[in-house]
Order: structure tokens, then C-alpha cells, then sequence
């Protein structure tokens, strides 16, 4: 026999696109010694293909190659995914303005861009690079005619953005005065319903414990950069938060800490009825675990538990209520999230859009609404972020399928099933 081992460091993860799969030192692949099998040189070709087969039929997923195939996501009855737009490099934060232009940031490409549906048909007309050569911009908000972008360690406004789509002004720097560290320093923001834009400053790290700047914490501050402050702490890195409808309650997804296991600890949703809260990084995880280099330090009953527990490592970003009629009753304020998929995971999770049913202002149930994506141990796309459009259809965008799909949905007929 053939010994081909394969050389590895302890816990190593072997990167393979997005998601990864775990090598253990000396994992042994053992193939038949070919030339004892075959007599001929064509005969040892055919004992070789056959033996190959099993292993070019399991990574089969990993040559389809990169989206978008919204055509393979599995929804409920009635709801279908199409495309609103496409190569949109790296789409991430979405906004829409009042007068129907969608504002897309990116993190690794640098730009920002304006998606415009001219004729009103749901797929868009025209893609412009409205800003480059920017550090991270993956936030984008809209207010007052003017449009605000999250660098990593500034904000910027574009003033009267809508009539200048293809002459765009230079921005107004409305604060400089966030952490300029590149790991979790890429930002969502959103102005909440109090006028305010939320911030978020991520932790610098995998997990560790600094007090030197305002890191792992929602900040918020007005309109023009004043006023900055601590809204929430503990929070590891949120990509992703909304205000219920109703009660004007803050939501946020947090992604856990990584390497402590394939299922430990969980990602987050949260709930901040209120300023001044702690939701336990870097001491406590999920509620109920102690993190195994900081959790001496606290206990896990000082802290605000999540909302609801979420798969661990699916690496839930944007999450919005839904606020429209499209979709049937049982949908309204309730959660809709786009996990972005794992990373180190020996067996990768997320890559999908769940949901989270609400009870009387509780999280009741976390379950899947929209999968497809990843395909065994590959994906061809990467959801991040989620928009309620005015008619009531959700848009989706995908940085690795550099595309933003549109989900309707339409009562099924009762022979459809």
C-alpha cells in the first residue's frame, strides 16, 4: 500500500475557501499499490481513475464555482429569490434612500456603491462606484439627503448625494475618533429610531480584555458627530442590529469567540431595552459559559443573557424586522438574519437566512427560513446583510457571489404542492 500522509500542526485548520476542514497529524489517505493491480500502462490508468473516483465525487461541490444561483435556494412554499443585481464586488451594509436609490458598502474592495432601478421592474438598471480607495466601508446609513459611510476608524457624509450620483461631493469627515484596528474594525451603523447613529467598535481580537479604548461596545452620537458615547458593552462584534417596531427596543446580532470547539460558544441575538447594559465578552458566552481565559475574573450572572442562543460559529450578521405586507401575517416583527457561514469549523455551518419567531417580545424559536448556499463543504455565496424594501420583499446581498437578491412571495396554489 500507498501511505500518503498527510503533515499537519495539532488543530491546524486547513483553509478551503471560506469555510475549513480540520487535518489531525498523521491522517493517512491509502490508495492501492496501482502497479500491482494493472499489467498495462492502460489498464493502470483506469485502476487509477476508478480509485480517484470517491474523492473527485466528494469535492465535486468545490468546482461548481462562485455564484450567484439563487435558483438553489430552498424557501417555504410561496416564497421565491431572484436576482436585483449583480457583479456588485464584495456587497455588504445596504441602505435604501427615500428616493429609491440602494446604497451598498463593502469591506475588502474599498468602495461604495448607488444601485439604481430605473423603470421600476425590481432588478436594477445601472451599478456606480460612488467612492473608493476607502478603509473598509461596510456601513452605510441615510438621513437628511445625505449619506454616511463607516470607514474603520472614521464616518463620512456625503452630502446631497441623490442628484450627484455621478459627480459625488467630497465627504465631510463627521468623527474621526474610533480605533483604527483593522481585526472586527470594519462597521455596520444604522440611525435609530431617537436620531442617533449607532456605531458598533468591535474587539481587536479574538478574545481579550482592553479597556485602553472603547472596544467590544455600541456606541451612538448624533447626526453631526457630537455627543459620542457608550450605549452597550460586551459586545464582541456585531455586524448587524435593528429596533423593533413596537416597543423601539434595540436588537443585535453578536458573533461568539472562536476556538473553543465546533460548537461552543454560541453566536448571539441580543436585546437592549436600554443604555448602560453588558452583554459579557470577554467573561462570559452565550449566557452560561465562562470563557476559559477571562471567566474567572465574573461570574455569568452579572451580565444581560442573549435574547436567544444561535448556531455556534454560523457567524450571524444582518438581521432586520420585518415591516412589510408581502409577506403572510405570521412573518410581521418577526427576525429574519443572514448568517455568513463559518470559517474554522471542521463541518461548515450558516451560509443561509433564519429566522427568529417573537412571543410577546421574547425569542421563541430560531429556525431556518432560506438554504442553499453552501453546498457540502463549499459555498457559492455568503449572505450578509438584509433590507425590508417599500413593496415588502426582502432584499439579500452576497459578498462572495458579489450579488443582491430580491425574495417575494406569492400565495401557492393548492395544486402546487
Amino acid at each position: 500500500m500507498i501511505d500518503l500522509t498527510v503533515p499537519a500542526t495539532p488543530g491546524k485548520r486547513m483553509r478551503g475557501g471560506e469555510a475549513t476542514g480540520t487535518f489531525s497529524p498523521g491522517r493517512e489517505m491509502i490508495l492501492p499499490e496501482f502497479h500491482l493491480l494493472a499489467r498495462t500502462r492502460g489498464q493502470l490508468l483506469t485502476v487509477a481513475l476508478l480509485a480517484f473516483l470517491p474523492f473527485l465525487v466528494a469535492f465535486l461541490p468545490a468546482i461548481k464555482g462562485r455564484g450567484p444561483h439563487p435558483d438553489r435556494v430552498k424557501m417555504p412554499p410561496g416564497f421565491e429569490m431572484k436576482l436585483y443585481a449583480q457583479n456588485v464586488k464584495n456587497a455588504r451594509s445596504m441602505v435604501m434612500s427615500p428616493g429609491g436609490v440602494l446604497f451598498v458598502g463593502t469591506r475588502d474592495a474599498g468602495r461604495v456603491y448607488a444601485i439604481i432601478d430605473r423603470n421600476g421592474d425590481h432588478v436594477a438598471d445601472e451599478v456606480l462606484t460612488i467612492a473608493k480607495g476607502l478603509n473598509m466601508p461596510n456601513g452605510v446609513a441615510f438621513r437628511d439627503g445625505a449619506l454616511y459611510v463607516a470607514e474603520v476608524s472614521r464616518i463620512l457624509r456625503y452630502d446631497g448625494i441623490e442628484t450627484r450620483l455621478r459627480n459625488p461631493p467630497n465627504p465631510v469627515v463627521v468623527s474621526s475618533q474610533f480605533p483604527k484596528d483593522g481585526h472586527h474594525g470594519w462597521k455596520f451603523m444604522a440611525f435609530g429610531p431617537d436620531g442617533m447613529l449607532y456605531v458598533p467598535v468591535g474587539a481587536p481580537c479574538n478574545v481579550c480584555e482592553r479597556t485602553d479604548m472603547p472596544y467590544a461596545t455600541i456606541m451612538r452620537m448624533r447626526p453631526d458627530g457630537s455627543g459620542l458615547e457608550v450605549f452597550a458593552s460586551g459586545v464582541r462584534n456585531t455586524v448587524g442590529f435593528d429596533w423593533h417596531p413596537v416597543t423601539g427596543d434595540l436588537w443585535f446580532t453578536d458573533n461568539g469567540r472562536d476556538w473553543m470547539g465546533d460548537d461552543l460558544p454560541p453566536d448571539e441575538l441580543n436585546r437592549a431595552p436600554r443604555r448602560g447594559l453588558h452583554f459579557g465578552f470577554p467573561y462570559c458566552h452565550g449566557g452560561t459559559i465562562p470563557d476559559p481565559d477571562f471567566g474567572k475574573k465574573k461570574s455569568c450572572e452579572d451580565f444581560t443573557p442573549p435574547a436567544i442562543q444561535l448556531g455556534s460559529h454560523v457567524a450571524a450578521l444582518g438581521m432586520r424586522f420585518y415591516r412589510g405586507k408581502m409577506f403572510p401575517p405570521k412573518y410581521e416583527n418577526q427576525i429574519f438574519i443572514a448568517e455568513h457561514g463559518s470559517w474554522n469549523r471542521s463541518t461548515p455551518v450558516g451560509y443561509r437566512i433564519t429566522l427568529v419567531r417573537l412571543k410577546e417580545d421574547r425569542a421563541v424559536k430560531y429556525e431556518v427560513f432560506a438554504e442553499g448556499w453552501l453546498e457540502g463543504f463549499t459555498a457559492w455565496g455568503r449572505p450578509v446583510d438584509l433590507l425590508v424594501m417599500p413593496d415588502g420583499s426582502l432584499l439579500v446581498s452576497d459578498d462572495r457571489a458579489n450579488a443582491i437578491y430580491r425574495i417575494t412571495y406569492r400565495q401557492p396554489s393548492p395544486h402546487s404542492e
